[in-house]
This record gives structure tokens, sequence and C-alpha cells, in this order.
């Protein structure tokens, strides 16, 4: 009361008035100059979205305290989600999780406007968030459970020391807790169900080491691409094993780097280089090393150690897992050796244009003996006729190849040339004496049908096989042949596939060309 008459002495009524809306009009101005100046954020809707994280967070431990056989990288996720929640890196799961499906400038300076969208359904946010968090847990992965191969995914910096066959894997302590302190050794060849073709591959040592160990060895030569470990042992030298077990689990490994990636080559053999010189020029686009011989250390922003392959022979039939299909590797090779033809011939009636029959006569072992009577009688059948044997110089017959329809060939090695014929030919297989129907519907038979081939198989009879020159139709080679494979490969082997060839019944065989060209009508 006492300031209020003070006021009122010192200012008439009208001055009070006036200096009342002064002030006023002061706090306006002061309130105006903070929020230009300082920007404070009025939107509510962080917390909003951290609600909504947290309740995406309780659904993922519910579900992982649910499944009593989670193993341990299920509860490492459960551990990391907890931590990063309480360090904030929900925002940054869902701008990473965007940056995979878009432009990630675009996704970064919309971040806001997208975590906060109403009606997200929260399992796709689950989802999301488990793929993130895995990613960011699981810096290497060591697979050691496939049926044909075993391979470790290294996406951290790593250490190639071929002195010591050893990769090194430059960790922090909650990698290597998460990895569970462990070591593996990996022959990087892909049959590793096969102990004699194991047997001719390098054993590499993948082991997890904290950054400051003694142990860890010093960088000579820094890489900015991954790299991609393999053996050329094994079998290679065989045809079909070079496929299956190295070219199509090469592509399949390699062919999402797109080129940038460095091959490291272990038990090298220079004739299979030279061979398949034009397949390693098209996966990657940097000279291989052959790391055997290196005396340096060799660094890495990621490495692959050992090559993913299907559990099938000459297959690439689960795009879902792969990212790839076999019609995918047929296009890479069409690409790689120029094939042109893409399409078998379709015949209609009346046409001139004949379809083209490639024989592969073998000269070895399951060798035809009587190609000149085959070659006649098909050539009466209306087909164009060649005869050709595969080479060292896989563009050259793959050229051959693919200029024809129709190709035939006793069971073998050679037959693996069906991944060069052009779409819709017809793939004709000659089974032997031998219980080879297991055998060749498993490395061309299911094969071929993936790649897009019409399939044909005739099985020899007995009067057929030369092997009839050689023991009476009443012995177990005839009878039982199945007793022979009990005797153990080498048994088998020595009997079927090297003392046998074949002498095609052409009176008995002609139905079977003249199945090809109904199918070539279609």
């Amino acid at each position: 009361m006492m300031y209020d008459s003070i006021l009122a002495r010192s200012f008439s009524r009208h001055e009070q008035k006036k200096l009342g809306y002064g002030a006023f009009f002061c706090c306006l101005f002061i309130a105006l100059c903070f929020c230009t100046v300082l920007k404070p954020s009025l939107n509510p809707l962080p917390a909003l979205n951290l609600q909504r994280s947290l309740g995406v967070r309780h659904k993922i431990l519910a579900l992982m305290e649910s499944n009593k056989e989670s193993n341990s990288s299920q509860q490492v996720i459960k551990a990391k989600l907890d931590r990063e929640i309480q360090t904030e890196e929900l925002k940054k799961v869902s701008l990473i999780h965007e940056d995979e499906v878009g432009d990630s400038k675009l996704h970064q300076k919309n971040a806001s406007s997208t975590d906060s969208v109403p009606g997200d359904d929260d399992d796709h946010e689950t989802i999301k968030i488990v793929e993130v968090v895995t990613k960011s847990v699981e810096p290497f992965v060591c697979n050691v459970n496939e049926p044909r191969t075993e391979y470790c995914e290294i996406n951290i910096d790593s250490l190639v020391n071929a002195k010591s066959s050893s990769v090194f894997v430059a960790s922090s302590r909650m990698e290597m807790l998460a990895a569970g302190n462990s070591s593996w050794t990996i022959r990087p060849y892909a049959r590793k169900e096969d102990a004699t073709a194991m047997s001719h591959a390098r054993k590499w040592l993948v082991k997890p080491l904290s950054t400051d160990h003694q142990e860890i060895p010093q960088c000579t030569r820094n890489h900015n691409v991954p790299a991609i470990l393999f053996s050329i042992g094994g079998y290679t030298g065989n045809h079909f094993h070079d496929f299956t077990d190295v070219v199509i689990p090469l592509f399949i490994t390699s062919r999402k780097y797109k080129g940038e990636v460095q091959f490291l080559i272990t038990d090298i053999r220079p004739w299979w280089i030279e061979k398949f010189k034009a397949v390693l020029k098209g996966l990657s686009n940097y000279q291989f090393i052959d790391i055997d011989k290196e005396q340096v250390v060799h660094c890495f922003p990621s490495i692959t150690v050992g090559l993913i392959r299907h559990e099938k022979e000459l297959a690439i039939n689960n795009p879902s897992k792969y990212s790839l299909s076999m019609k995918d590797f047929r296009d890479f090779l069409r690409q790689t050796y120029s094939l042109k033809k893409a399409n078998a011939i379709r015949v209609r009636d009346g046409q001139r244009k004949k379809p083209r029959l490639l024989i592969i006569p073998r000269k070895r072992t399951r060798s035809f003996t009587n190609t000149v009577e085959i070659m006649r009688m098909a050539r009466r059948l209306g087909y164009k006729v060649s005869v050709a044997e595969a080479s060292m110089d896989v563009a050259k017959f793959a050229q051959v190849v693919n200029s024809c329809d129709v190709l035939m060939g006793v069971h073998g090695a050679g037959l693996t040339n069906i991944l060069f014929l052009p779409e819709n030919a017809i793939f004709i297989q000659i089974l032997p004496v031998g219980g080879f129907e297991w055998l060749a519907t498993e490395d061309f038979g299911k094969p071929s049908q993936d790649m897009n081939l019409k399939y044909l198989e005739y099985k020899i009879c007995n009067e057929e096989s030369t092997l009839i020159q050689q023991y009476p139709l009443d012995h177990a080679v005839f009878t039982d042949p199945y007793s022979i494979g009990k005797q153990g490969w080498e048994a088998f082997k020595s009997i079927f596939l090297e003392k046998q060839n074949v002498k095609l019944n052409v009176n008995r065989f002609k139905p079977t060309l003249l199945k090809a060209l109904e199918l070539l009508h279609q």
C-alpha cells in the first residue's frame, strides 16, 4: 500500500495508464527476442516417440523372455537394446533402417516427421529394431553349421597374416564377450563333408583380438574394400567341382559387392586361374592376391573367410536366402563369355532351319564307342550335329554349347557345360550301368530344371555297356551294382566310372531324340 501511495503521488492517473501499456509491450518484445535467438523446441513428439519406442522395447523383451530356447545372440540383443534405449539411440535405429530402403539424405532431413507418423504397425517396428541391433552386436559371425560349407562373415576391421595363416578381428571387449572369446579354424573350400577334398585346403584361424592386445600385428598394407578369402584346392581340376564347389559359391558370396571386393586366394593352382580368369575379372575389379605368398599384413574394413554355397549341387534355388537365383548366375555367364543365343530354337513344321545337337563323346572313360553311328541317325531325324569335347578354354567351349539346342552325353563332369545352354534347350543325360539314377538326378537332373532346361534321361541296358565284355551277365556288376557301391567309393569308381564305355543301341535311343524334337516344337 505504501508503494501504491508513492506511485499515486508521483504520476497522474493518465500517466500511470501509459506506463502500464509501455511495460506490457516491453515484456512482449523481450519474449519475442528470446524465441528468435534461442529457438526453443515446442514439439512434444520426441517424448511421444520415446514412449512408443519403449512400448516396442517391452514387446521385444517379452518375446525374448518367453522363448526358452533363445540362443546367446538373442540375449545379447536384449542387453544391447536396454543399453541403447538408456543412451538415447532409438532415433538412430529408425534412421539407419530408413537409410537402407531409401535416400539417406532425404530421410535424415525428415527424420522427426518420419518417426512421429501415427498408426505405424508396432510389430513392423519391432522387426526393424531387432534387425538393426542384430547387425550392431554381431560384427562377425562364423557359420560352421551349414551342411556343405563353413565361413566367417566379419563386418569390422580385420587383419590377414598369411605367415601364421590367421585372420585377426579387431574387437572391443563387448564384441569379444558377444563372441564368447571364441576362435575358429576354417578351411575355405565349400565341400566340408568330404574329408579328402578338405585335406587339400589350407586351414585358417579366425580369432578376435582386443584392439589393445599385444598379439595383434601392425598393418603393412591397408585396403579400403572388403575381402573374400577362399581356396581353390579340394577337387578343383574336375569341371563339375570347379563350378559347384568354387565358381557358384564365389558368385553367391561376392555378387553383392558389384566388383568392389578383393579376392584372397589360397592353395593357388595357376592353371585354374588361367581357366577362370574371365570369371574372376567379372566378379572383382581388383587383381587377386595369392595370399599364401604374402609376407605382409593386409588390413580390410571387412572380410569373408570361406564361401557361401547351397547344399545342393550346381544350385542357387533359394533366392529369399541368397537374393540370387540360377538365372542370375546364367545371365552372369552370358555376359562374361559374350554368349549371344538366349533361347533355343522353336521348331515349326516346314521351316528349313534345323535344331543343333551337340554330342559330348568323352575321351577316356564312359565314352561313346559308336559316335559316328549316333551322328548319322540324328541327322536322318533332322538335326544338325556337332561333336565336341570340353577343354581348358572355357570361353571357346561356352560359345559352342551356347549355339546348340540339344546337348547329350554320358554322366560325367563334362555335362556341367549345360550351364552355357540357351533357355529352353534340351539336355539328354545317358546313364551307364551301375545304379547311377540318384547321382545323375542330384548332379545334373534337378539342377538342369533350375536352369530352365528341359531334361531327358536315357538309361542304357547291359548290352550297351562294354562291361559285358569283362563280366558275365550274372555277375553282381549287372545283377546287384549297389553291392559294389557298399564296398566303398573306390570300388564303385574303378568299375563303373573307369572301366566302362558305352555303345548306344541307336534304334533303342531313337525315341529319345524324337522326344527332344517334340519338346522343341512346344
